[in-house]
């Protein structure tokens, strides 16, 4: 499972979801899904520009957990 922690970085960098959507030319509602985690894929265009926009690395908002269902 990929853990998506667009919200703990935002929160890092004292950025609202607006400020980093217009930012980053994308919509509120698009960028509301991916942060709280229901988007099913993301563009390396939109992480590229989210990296930028928050000067972090894909690894600070994507977090591999590994399935414990998968482990049996």
């Amino acid at each position: 499972m990929i853990r998506i922690n667009l919200d703990v970085e935002m929160a890092r960098k004292k950025i609202s979801l607006g400020q980093l959507a217009e930012e980053i030319n994308i919509t509120n509602s698009n960028l509301s899904i991916l942060k709280t985690g229901k988007a099913k894929a993301i563009r390396f265009s939109t992480l590229d520009a989210i990296c930028k926009a928050l000067n972090c690395q894909p690894g600070d908002i994507l977090e591999y957990i590994e399935d414990e269902s998968t482990n049996n």
